[in-house]
């Protein structure tokens, strides 16, 4: 339904495409992947026309109805979430629309002479609008509003008072109720907690519908797509299966490549050196120019790109004391709701905690106590002996320095390291060559991110308090990130909504309910395999 056929396009001097293709078939549920800068979501724009390719085309079936959900959201005011919804429901929203103005004419006076072929336009719309379903959209708005995670009371009241973040789930939610032929969904799980991304989940595998989609949450994408479109290097390679299959089947083809590369040199190399030993006897002319002939007809293997992932090393932390952090007797409370009474809590050296509960239930609040960075109204709140703490809040990225360079907030940080180990550090978290000449000002938020996290971490606290550290890291940085912390031997607590990074990296959880808390020794896996849910609002 979808075909990208020799398409080329470039960004300037940058070549985003050359000769690229690629298929999307109905029904089917396809991941696009390739680093930050490839060109996915130039491909969404071009499917969707707000682009055009320089050489080739983008066809897509005529009657096909695509929903598009991208970062910018546009403007939001003047109506209710729900009614905002149902506003971006495409031709039901329209419709409806429609019908409601022709009720309010057959009500008029005025248009007494005009009734006839107002009832009877009524009729089309009235049967057209049954047919999409349409008086159960209002129902099924508030049902994916909900999913989304908004209370009643959000969905009734103003959209233009939400935050950005929110507004991005009135627009997902927009795309969702449309149920159009083929959806494009760019980073769909940004800003969603948990509850919302496992909701989200199940709903886009029950979809008959297409789907091209990106996202940086690996284990959203293995449960969703059946495919995957890889950009690199300006083409698109197409790889059956979810994204794990698609990691090593790209790794297969990779050693398959290097060493067909490698014994087509050696072959070159045998044969170059047979020449050059013929070469100096005339009796061998005629058998020199056969054989370099021969060389010349061979086609040659490219030479293997070299994919140089990046790897973060941790110096060695001083040791800590056995408590490294305890609340006691904590009383904390925001206005009239209580988040914690009473509240008792211990975390131990080298004991890896993530913290577990549904949006209010006092996650980052509990890490702001274990932090210093808020006080409990009463009891206490304190640190162990010799614990030196590395704290990544949610808004860490909001004290930077605008107006000065990667380079010189890291070296400003560290002073006496040399060039060298900085451009390493920096390299390792995705800022390489010129890029650290960047001013912070002009930084996306994953890479301001990133940014935070090196210096928090290249000179190593011994517990790391962490508050959704991956929100906005791409895949790549993502699994660097994990790498180095499997190796990290201090302490850490940290809230995520990633199920990669809770798996790979805790081994205690910490549940908030409103019943209580609850321990789980044994990290995110053997919680899910004992309280038979991934995410505490998903409890039955």
């Amino acid at each position: 339904m979808i075909r990208i056929d020799n398409v080329s396009k470039q960004h300037g001097k940058q070549v985003l495409f050359l000769e690229a293709q690629a298929v999307i078939h109905r029904g089917e549920h396809v991941g696009l992947v390739g680093p930050n800068g490839a060109g996915k979501s130039t491909l969404f724009r071009m499917i969707v026309k707000e682009e055009q390719p320089d050489e080739g085309q983008v066809a897509v079936d005529r009657g096909v109805s695509i929903g598009y959900f991208s970062q910018d959201v546009g403007e939001m005011k003047g109506r209710s979430v729900v009614a905002e919804t149902m506003a971006g429901a495409g031709p039901v929203s329209e419709i409806g629309a429609e019908l409601h103005q022709l009720e309010h004419d057959m009500a008029d006076p005025d248009k007494a002479d005009q009734m006839d072929k107002i009832i009877e336009r009524f009729g089309e719309v009235q049967a057209r609008f049954e047919e999409l379903d349409g008086y159960s959209l209002e129902g099924r708005a508030k049902e994916i509003l909900a999913g989304l995670g908004f209370s009643q009371e959000m969905m009734d009241g103003d959209v233009g008072a939400l935050s950005g973040g929110w507004k991005m789930r009135v627009a997902l939610a927009r795309i969702l109720l449309m149920k159009p032929d083929a959806m494009l969904l760019d980073e769909p799980s940004n800003h969603l907690d948990l509850e919302s991304i496992i909701w989200l989940e199940n709903f886009l595998k029950g979809f008959e519908g297409a789907i091209l989609m990106t996202s940086h949450d690996r284990e959203f994408m293995n449960r969703i797509v059946g495919k995957i479109i890889e950009i690199d290097g300006g083409e698109l390679t197409t790889y059956s299966g979810n994204f794990d299959f698609y990691l090593e089947q790209r790794a297969i083809n990779e050693r398959h490549h290097e060493a067909q590369y490698a014994r087509q040199r050696a072959r070159l190399k045998k044969e170059e050196v047979f020449i050059a030993r013929l070469k100096a006897r005339a009796s061998h002319a005629a058998q020199v120019q056969s054989r370099v002939k021969k060389l010349e007809k061979i086609e040659k293997v490219e030479a293997p790109k070299k994919v140089v992932a990046q790897h973060f090393e941790f110096k060695q932390s001083p040791r800590s004391g056995e408590d490294v952090a305890r609340l006691a007797q904590v009383h904390k409370q925001y206005g009239s709701k209580v988040i914690y009474d009473g509240f008792d809590f211990l975390v131990r050296r080298t004991e890896r905690w993530c913290v577990m509960g549904v949006n209010g239930a006092g996650k980052s609040t509990l890490l702001k106590l274990i932090a210093g960075a808020t006080q409990p109204d009463s009891g206490e709140a304190s640190m162990g002996g010799s614990v030196k703490l590395g704290y990544f809040a949610q808004h860490a990225m909001d004290i930077l320095t605008p107006d000065i360079t990667i380079f010189e907030h890291l070296i400003g940080h560290f002073p006496t390291a040399s060039q060298g180990s900085i451009r390493t550090l920096a390299g390792c978290f995705g800022f390489s060559g010129d890029e650290v000449d960047k001013k912070v000002r002009v930084l996306s938020g994953g890479e301001k991110a990133r940014l935070v996290l090196a210096t928090m971490l290249y000179d190593p606290p011994n517990f790391l308090v962490l508050d959704e550290p991956t929100n906005h890291l791409d895949m790549g940085t993502k699994e660097m990130l994990v790498e180095a912390l499997k190796k990290f031997d201090g302490t850490m607590l940290f809230v995520s909504h990633d199920r990669h990074f809770l798996a790979e990296l805790s081994n205690r959880v910490l549940e908030l309910t409103p019943e209580g808390a609850h321990v789980y020794g044994g990290g995110y896996t053997e919680y899910v395999q004992r309280s038979g849910h991934e995410a505490p609002g998903l409890r039955s």
